[in-house]
């Protein structure tokens, strides 16, 4: 196993992410495109494997990634960033090369989480940032040969600052956005459905992401369960 990337095992199945109208059309489109990929090859039609997800952080865009990956029944490679970013000139450029090539040899999903950090925007004005603009060359065109049979999916919180080059070459671009109230109180639901009724007393809080729902929940059902056991010692 190459040391710049990392084999998720972790499973997630795709009814556990929550998606905004948008974004559920948009990958129930590719996942429809995916299952008829041959018949479309008949006619010359590309398929979708390149996918850009961005948006507000905790909503979702990384277990979007593994469950895209279980659906497909791929195997999911997140890029493992601390090894790919060099301080050495060239060798940053040098590593996603290799990655790449790598990665050629799997019908995979290679996941790019904080993808600005390595595609930000090239500054042709400023001398000091060859670097950059070598790493986002090489980049655009391990992109455009990037094989059909993977899927190649990236995720920033930032979208501002990637290259507009490197933007334009996925193929579908997902947005996600903060949930509505009415969105949280069913992730809630869900979430407190599997511990038993004395547990699950919870103030809600809203206008939070998914993962700050989710962090809120445990530590509040931890307590009650905490609570609840100390109380059976002093009776």
């Amino acid at each position: 196993m190459s040391n710049f990337f990392f084999q998720d095992r972790s499973i997630v199945n795709l009814d556990e992410v929550v998606f905004n109208e948008t974004a559920a059309a948009q990958i129930k489109r590719f996942l429809d495109e995916y299952q008829h990929r041959e018949i479309l090859a008949k006619y010359d039609l590309p398929v979708v494997n390149k996918i850009l997800l961005h948006g507000k952080t905790g909503c979702g865009k990384t277990m979007t990634a593994k469950a895209i990956a279980q659906t497909l029944n791929c195997k999911l490679f997140t890029v493992n960033l601390s090894t790919i970013v060099s301080s050495r000139l060239g060798e940053t450029a040098k590593n996603i090369e290799s990655l790449f090539k790598e990665a050629n040899y799997e019908r995979s999903v290679l996941f790019f989480d904080e993808f600005d950090s390595l595609g930000q925007i090239r500054d042709y004005d400023n001398k000091d940032n060859s670097e950059m603009k070598r790493v986002v060359n090489a980049i655009l065109q391990l992109i455009d040969n990037f094989p059909a049979k993977s899927v190649l999916i990236a995720a920033t919180n930032q979208l501002h600052m990637i290259d507009e080059a490197l933007t334009r070459r996925f193929e579908m671009l997902i947005e996600y956005t903060a949930p509505s109230k009415e969105v949280l109180d069913i992730y809630y639901n869900n979430l407190l459905q599997k511990y038993p009724v004395e547990y699950q007393k919870l103030d809600r809080i809203y206008d939070v992401s998914f993962a700050e729902a989710k962090n809120h929940l445990f530590t509040v059902v931890k307590n009650n369960i905490i609570a609840a056991e100390r109380s059976k010692i002093t009776q």
